[in-house]
């Protein structure tokens, strides 16, 4: 007695699953530029590690004879791999059925990543490229014969896993061609969003729908393509093709841990602890209205190599990305003068934000190189809401749980000041830095008003009185007051903060389980 036929159909049905939408299907996808996702997926992982989950699911049509005579295949593929050695789940849409509009087995299994994912504390990643939902579905139904519709009143909504996902694990998510409906609400849900420069576009809903509901007519690129969502802060970085954003979601992932119950990842380093750069004792002019790559600095600065930077272009006047100090993964962020001299816009507040809190669930700890003139102010700023979202981001630093590294380097006014801070903060100043209520400028225009009304000369007395004041603004006071643990040449930053690093490893090594936040404006 044998159930060797039973083994046959089993191997029978898993080869059928992994059929993709015909010949045709896919060369058409591949004429647009683009992987199937099952190259995807073999391009991301360690070689040969993908061990799927749910091989078989689909839907079989069965002959007279009890024969499989036509297999659909659930159009999401599920899955473990390894990235770099380190466990994932990694699952997507398969566009080739169906557009990745999920079938029933398709959206049960998308359904199911973020359980497998936490279930297995690994970091998720997502391939995405697909529709959502399709009207389409229910076509063929006859609304005279009953049917069950809908899920039982006492079923967790479906998102609510995908939030609890993103305090537990890692997550990196890839637009890969268009995403639109649940799968770009899934896209957003992450810790890292990257879209392909030529197939990508991320749409709440799509252009025959909005032409339909609001009668403007535009293309897919024209609603929600890499112009427009760089800028939105949607995405946080573009790739130039599939495999560029894959070596992306790599590099991401290698500065966390495998979930909210581990340490930062620590690598061995190269890069002597001791270098100092001499570019930067004449990096930050003289001339205070003069600007600076901020850039420079911070490469000057981490481990050579490491700075990984995300969101360049939503709210540009900070930077944020990731790296490494003596082989420590840190977050950090910084003002750019060049943009706004560095203020803090309402959009760059929301990025800042959600840094602090990105390392604060993953306890990586955060360096910032202070140069911050404030909040953006005027009319733009306020329509923007700027205060409230720099009162939350001053609010996230306030309450952070992760040690914090603060050089101050040039301007430190205002109450956005605050968000470069947090409890127990290490401070280091250079000599360039100038800090106080408001920049010397503004505070000349408010303080010296009535006098520069009656002056005959109002703009040599407001350049004396800027001057002055600017003079008397010296950082050696703060030191001399330890308001600042040390006072250094801008060359020591490099060696100061590696010693730092390997200050806070007893209090990183205690950091180990998932954290909550409260309330914030």
């Amino acid at each position: 007695m044998s159930w060797q036929k039973e083994a046959d159909e089993i191997r029978k049905r898993r080869q059928l699953a992994k059929q993709q939408g015909g010949e045709h299907a896919v060369k058409r996808h591949h004429k647009m530029g683009k992987l199937t996702l099952r190259e995807r997926i073999n391009a991301l992982l360690d070689k040969d590690s993908f061990r799927e989950v749910g091989q078989m699911a689909g839907g079989a049509h069965l002959d007279d004879n009890g024969e499989v005579e036509q297999f659909d295949p659930a159009n999401y593929i599920l899955g473990g791999g390894e990235i770099n050695g380190r466990s994932v789940v990694v699952g997507g849409e398969d566009f080739t059925l169906k557009g990745g509009s999920p079938n029933a087995a398709g959206y049960r299994k998308s359904v199911y990543a973020e359980h497998l994912a936490i279930e297995r504390r690994a970091p998720l990643v997502r391939l995405m490229e697909g529709g959502g939902g399709s009207v389409a579905g229910g076509a063929d139904q006859d609304p005279r014969k009953p049917r069950t519709v809908g899920e039982p009143p006492h079923t967790p909504p479906r998102l609510q896993v995908i939030a609890e996902a993103m305090g537990q694990i890692p997550i990196a998510s890839a637009a890969l061609g268009p995403v639109a409906g649940l799968p770009a609400a899934r896209l957003v849900a992450s810790h890292f969003t990257v879209m392909t420069r030529k197939t990508a576009q991320v749409l709440i809903a799509g252009p025959s729908v909005v032409e339909r509901a609001l009668g403007v007519s535009m293309s897919k690129e024209q609603l929600g393509g890499p112009e427009v969502h760089l800028h939105s802060g949607v995405v946080d970085n573009l790739a130039n093709d599939e495999y560029d954003a894959f070596r992306q979601i790599r590099q991401f992932l290698s500065y966390f841990p495998q979930n909210a119950w581990q340490s930062a990842p620590r690598y061995n380093c190269n890069d002597p602890v001791d270098r100092c750069e001499d570019s930067l004792i004449s990096l930050v002019p003289r001339d205070r209205r003069e600007s600076f790559d901020v850039r420079q600095l911070i490469t000057s600065v981490v481990d050579r190599g490491s700075f990984f930077e995300y969101s360049e272009h939503f709210g540009p006047s900070l930077v944020t990305g990731y790296a490494r100090l003596n082989g420590q993964a840190i977050g950090l962020f910084a003002n750019d003068s060049r943009f706004y001299a560095g203020a803090m816009s309402a959009e760059a507040a929301q990025k800042v934000r959600r840094l602090i809190e990105t390392c604060d669930s993953f306890h990586i700890p955060i360096l910032t190189f202070v140069d911050e003139p404030g909040f953006m102010i005027g009319p733009d700023a306020e329509r923007a809401g700027t205060i409230r979202y720099g009162m939350a981001t001053c609010a996230a630093a306030a309450t952070s749980t992760v040690p914090w590294a603060s050089v101050m380097v040039h301007k430190s006014f205002g109450v956005a000041t605050t968000a470069h801070f947090a409890p127990d903060n290490y401070v280091l100043s250079w000599p360039s830095v100038a800090s106080g209520a408001l920049p010397v400028e503004g505070g000349v225009a408010v303080a010296f008003r009535s006098a520069l009304k009656q002056a005959e000369d109002p703009d040599a007395l407001r350049k004396e009185l800027e001057e002055k004041l600017a003079a008397a603004r010296s950082p050696y006071p703060s030191a001399e007051s330890f308001a600042v643990h040390d006072l250094i040449d801008p060359r020591e930053t490099r060696p100061m903060l590696c010693q730092w690093v390997e200050d806070i490893q007893p209090r990183l090594g205690e950091l180990r389980s998932p954290v909550s936040f409260g309330l914030r404006p």
